[in-house]
């Protein structure tokens, strides 16, 4: 039917067979709880079938290079046009990536450059390429474009010389058995090993620190005397030599943040930080070398823009070829900055890498991109577009979504802010539960209409306001709770935030607020530094596959970048640890799982390996993990899914063959705990699992948090790279809770409720406060109004974004 779009029989998920129609040239919202099948109707089956077209429509070759393979698992799809999505994933957003490249206004900045700039008498022309930091013609040869030199030094590789290197003087090279590999060497080679460093000759600190050369010796390990010492040859590398390696090789962000404790990073001495040669340093666009400009916050840089514009028109630029040029670059250039303001990323700078942006704010990057780009007839699909916005911010967002609309396209956003949903055409919700209590449409229609449908649980937050009462009247424990000391925090220096004091209350839940870009990030992100550095012990939460700590056991440290500021404590409470939970993934390979990142499956393991089968079998624990070679399928390796490469289709996935996705080998699965293979466990939901694993208590501890903060939904086998960021930082906030410690702790939380419906807030606000009734200390940065309402303290940043925010400006407690 002409007019809207024709969805039958969705099946993908937990899709229940769905029927649903959406008009086009509409907004139209798609809402329920997390995991109630949202994105599965709007990005995998929609965006997902228009992709499967698109791709039929390739010429087979070229398909095949696209290593691509989509089933939406739809029936059909009537009056479907082409497709834009636009997610909160960081995919392309690699380390030299910045906001000028996401929205391409680097690539006009550079053409203004090159064309309108103010040139040396004499100076040779430069093309655009000349003033990007990664191209070869443009970058310092010295730093790479970087903008900084790592350079390793004695200070900075033995920080203790009073340790001998058999106690570790040489902190650089690493832990476990390669670092020994590296001292036994240098026993062999005859230096000694038992004296401390400073007593050492400079030019055994000097070689064993910064030599090239790499010799092999013949090591007799000293080892405990009940095992076989047996010699090997061993080839030493410095301390130095290991440490540019590893900084040039890793994938590890853990291992490049402890590789960077061991050099003295510094900006670079040709460019003096500057990132570009001095050909293209030295020209100028109204007195702004590229990178000045590039470092301006939008904000400054559209006033600059603005003002140039006028002159230009002003001087009649019609007879003038290059002023012709200047204008059309200006104009180009100031309509797509202009866009960025409307969505409230004026604080942010050409300049600013893609990986330091949050993930809305990454979105809203791409939908000022797609505003220009001047499509029309087309199908955006945006995934919470509001996330991270001030609720003062979501009136510009509402209007340039309408201009995309106005433009004739459809606009269908996958939302839980309901200040967004009742401003929509049209409102499509799944529900009422999540996983197999969701999957179905409760409501298509008019947002008002939703009102009247008793069973979703979107209807009873549409129009209603939030009430603090509500949300804490079910915590144990909650009532006017007192601080039991403070943390005086002196003097927080981090980007934005410039000396900043700030006294905050031991056993309460703090909420940081304020526009986006004033500064909230900033503040935890110091405090997060300073009390870790000076008062507690750091225990970032890390990707399960990369560990939360170095290879040496030690906790990984905040990195190069830390912030300045004191911390002391009063009374009673100080944290003796400090844990920061985000919406970063728990792991980045598919081995990793649900199961094995709470560490719940190492008591199932446990469990299998105490029955008589397993016993009878010589089986042990470690068995029942599909990432043993002994465990696992031969065929798959684990993976439950083989590799399909056609000739001239493109490569697929297609179940194992031998063991039809069980991952594990035909004898493992032999092997039954109270009728269950571990197969059959890993297909089960969290909320499945509690009852049957109800026994094992270090099970249930981790199925029990997990459940109560909405995730019961969830397999246990279920891959952490088919996670939302939020569905991440709540598994990360349910491993933490099932722990069994006392010890008072500072969690730090960045825009927990991302992604997440009001009722999943509720469910989340309950555990914070939980959290400080134990006894510990909790600090979110938020918009979220039930947040807010609910938190102990507020603390608002601003007044506004970028430079001119990063101050305090309000402190209030709840009443």
């Amino acid at each position: 039917m002409d007019g809207q779009i024709e969805v039958r029989g969705a099946r993908l998920h937990n899709l229940r067979d769905v029927d649903v129609d959406l008009p086009r040239d509409a907004l139209v919202a798609v809402t329920g709880v997390s995991g109630s099948g949202k994105s599965s109707l709007a990005f995998g089956t929609i965006h997902g079938e228009s992709q499967r077209r698109y791709l039929d429509s390739v010429a087979p070759y070229a398909r095949r290079l696209l290593h691509t393979a989509i089933d939406p698992q739809v029936r059909d799809v009537r009056g479907l046009p082409p497709t834009v999505a636009l997610e909160q994933g960081r995919s392309g957003a690699g380390a030299r990536s910045s906001v000028g490249t996401v929205t391409t206004t680097g690539a006009t900045l550079r053409m203004l450059l090159s064309r309108c700039g103010a040139y040396a008498p004499g100076a040779p022309h430069l093309d655009s390429d000349h003033f990007s930091p990664n191209t070869a013609v443009g970058a310092c040869p010295d730093c790479g474009g970087l903008g900084v030199v790592h350079e390793p030094t004695e200070a900075s590789m033995v920080p203790d010389d009073g340790l001998s290197i058999a106690q570790g003087a040489v902190a650089a090279w690493p832990g476990a058995w390669l670092g020994k590999n590296y001292r036994d060497i240098v026993a062999a080679l005859g230096h000694d090993v038992d004296a401390p460093w400073r007593e050492l000759p400079p030019q055994t600190r000097e070689w064993i620190l910064f030599t090239d050369e790499q010799p092999v010796v013949t090591v007799v390990p000293t080892r405990d005397a009940e095992r076989i010492n047996r010699p090997y040859q061993g080839t030493f590398s410095s301390a130095a030599r290991y440490v540019r390696r590893t900084l040039a090789e890793t994938r590890s962000a853990t291992s490049r943040r402890r590789m960077l404790r061991f050099v003295q990073t510094r900006p670079c001495p040709t460019c003096d930080g500057r990132r570009l040669r001095a050909d293209a340093l030295a020209v100028t666009w109204e007195g702004l070398a590229v990178d000045e400009a590039a470092a301006l916050p939008v904000s400054a840089l559209v006033s600059v823009l603005r003002e140039r514009r006028k002159s230009l028109r002003d001087e009649d630029a019609d007879g003038d070829a290059r002023s012709r040029a200047e204008q059309v670059l200006v104009d180009d250039l100031l309509g797509r900055l202009e866009l960025l303001l409307d969505l409230g990323l004026g604080h942010l700078s050409l300049d600013r890498p893609a990986v330091g942006v949050s993930s809305g704010e990454l979105q809203r990057l791409r939908l000022a991109t797609a505003l220009r780009s001047g499509l029309f007839g087309v199908v955006y699909v945006l995934d919470e577009p509001s996330a991270g916005l001030h609720p003062r911010d979501v009136d510009d967002l509402m209007r340039l979504l309408r201009a995309l609309v106005a433009a004739g396209n459809t606009v269908v956003v996958v939302e839980h802010d309901m200040a967004v949903v009742q401003r929509c055409d049209w409102v499509v919700d799944v529900g009422p539960g999540a996983g197999q209590d969701g999957g179905r449409v409760l409501w298509s229609g008019p947002v008002d209409g939703l009102a009247q449908v008793t069973e979703s649980p979107t209807a009873a937050y549409l129009h209603q306001p939030v009430h603090a009462e509500e949300v804490l009247g079910g915590i144990a424990g909650e009532g006017d709770r007192t601080p039991t000391g403070r943390l005086q925090l002196r003097g927080l220096e981090r980007h934005t935030v410039r000396g900043v004091d700030l006294d905050l209350p031991l056993g309460l839940v703090t909420v940081v607020t304020g526009v986006s870009g004033s500064g909230k990030t900033s503040l935890l992100d110091a405090v997060h530094d300073v009390v870790g550095r000076q008062l507690a012990r750091v225990e970032d939460v890390e990707e399960a596959d990369e560990g939360a700590g170095d290879e040496d056991g030690r906790p990984a440290g905040v990195g190069g970048d830390e912030a300045a500021g004191s911390v002391r404590a009063e009374g009673e409470g100080a944290p003796t640890r400090v844990v920061r939970i985000t919406q970063k993934p728990i792991g980045r390979s598919p081995r990793s799982t649900l199961a094995t990142y709470t560490g719940l499956w190492d008591a199932v393991r446990k469990a299998f390996a105490a029955t008589p089968e397993a016993k009878e079998r010589g089986f042990t624990a470690s068995r029942f993990s599909f990432n043993t070679t002994a465990g696992q399928c031969p065929t798959c390796g684990g993976e439950g899914a083989v590799a399909v490469e056609l000739l001239f289709l493109p490569g697929t996935y297609a179940p194992c063959p031998t063991c039809h996705g069980d991952r594990f080998g035909p004898e493992t699965l032999e092997v039954r705990w109270q009728g269950h293979t571990v197969a059959d466990l890993l297909r089960m939901s969290v909320r499945e699992a509690r009852r049957e694993l109800g026994g094992l208590n270090a099970a249930a501890r981790a199925l029990r948090a997990l459940d109560a903060l909405g995730l019961g939904y969830l397999q246990l086998g279920q891959s952490a790279t088919e996670l939302s960021g939020g569905e991440a930082q709540r598994i990360k906030l349910a491993t933490e809770l099932q722990k069994q410690r006392r010890s008072p702790t500072l969690y730090l939380f960045d825009e927990p409720t991302t992604g997440l419906h009001p009722a999943d807030v509720h469910r989340l606000l309950a555990q914070l406060h939980a959290l400080a009734v134990a006894g510990h200390t909790v600090v979110v940065a938020e918009h979220d109004p039930a947040v807010v309402a609910t938190a102990d303290l507020v603390v608002e940043m601003g007044p506004a974004a970028g430079d001119e925010g990063g101050r305090i400006i309000d402190m209030q407690r709840r009443s």
